[in-house]
């Protein structure tokens, strides 16, 4: 079946990184500049330093730290020294800066500020991701992401080996329970129905857009998941379901249309992933991916001259 486009770095994401990117040059650097460094570092003065990983983790963010070189409007060259996926230890450098030394103190917070975060979501995406490695269920992000930072974030999920979920409203149709508490009231307080009638509302609509596109309905109990299934939707979310509920969901679906994906969510994490992913869902959400990650520990280290 078609999936939820998959982000990679491009030029949507460039320029959604420089803007970001500019923005965190405003709020550090304002009008004034580093009054610190241009008070005791002489203009003329060079060197070189290492960005280095304090902690063991999955790196995400590389592409960033040219483009903060760029915007600041300095000279500096970077040097990567892994790429993005990769995992590393504590004492991995990851590459080396190299110019002005007032530029390279600039510019230090916004690279780690930048690389910490995206590394930290790339870094738990793994842990979740190697907990069901010998399932067929694909971990996905969610829309749980910081305003503005979206796109950055499901990229960082997937350096660490996780699956985007749309990435907008316009991606993909995704019938939730607030849309059936709505459509439930035209058919006469039937939600099945409401339920039914959604998924062929959404076929209608999809067809007329002359393109393929994902439709997915949310259930909440498998009375709904047995009247939706025979209408064919690409995937059925299953909300907050334990995992009895999950292994019958399964069974049902395998019956009555088995080319129909099921995704779990609700409730998710570390701790009972893995027994989730054993029900036999092709599909596990998990916002934590992105609103729990903590950032990885990098800092800057001068190289002796």
């Amino acid at each position: 079946m078609e999936d939820f486009p998959q982000l990679t770095w491009g030029p949507d994401l460039e320029e959604n990184c420089r803007r970001l990117v500019r923005m965190a040059i405003h709020e550090d650097l304002g009008s004034e500049g580093d009054i610190t460094t241009l008070g005791i570092v002489s203009a003329d003065a060079r060197g070189e330093a290492q960005v280095v990983s304090r902690s063991n983790g999955v790196l995400a963010g590389l592409p960033v730290v040219p483009i903060v070189f760029e915007e600041l409007g300095s000279s500096l060259s970077w040097q990567p020294l892994l790429q993005d996926g990769a995992a590393i230890s504590k004492g991995s450098v990851v590459g080396r800066i190299s110019g002005p030394v007032r530029a390279i103190l600039a510019a230090e917070r916004i690279v780690l500020n930048f690389l910490g975060k995206l590394s930290g979501i790339a870094t738990l995406t793994r842990q979740y991701v190697n907990e069901v490695r010998h399932t067929r269920a694909r971990i996905y992000d969610t829309r749980k992401t910081t305003p503005g930072w979206r796109l950055l974030e499901k990229y960082a999920v997937g350096c660490g080996g996780g699956r985007n979920h749309r990435s907008g409203l316009n991606a993909a149709v995704l019938i939730k329970d607030n849309h059936l508490a709505w459509l439930t009231e035209s058919c006469r307080g039937d939600r099945l129905a409401a339920a039914k009638r959604a998924v062929a509302l959404a076929r209608e609509f999809c067809s007329r857009l002359g393109k393929p596109v994902v439709v997915e309905i949310e259930v909440d109990d498998l009375h709904q998941l047995e009247a939706v299934l025979p209408e064919r939707p690409d995937i059925v979310l299953l909300d907050n379901m334990t995992p009895a509920m999950l292994r019958e969901a399964v069974a049902i679906r395998n019956t009555l249309a088995p080319e129909v994906e099921l995704e779990a969510s609700g409730g998710i994490d570390l701790s009972n992933v893995r027994t989730v992913a054993e029900t036999g869902v092709e599909r596990i959400s998990v916002g934590a991916l992105t609103h729990k990650a903590v950032w990885l520990d990098v800092g800057l280290d001068w190289v002796s001259q």
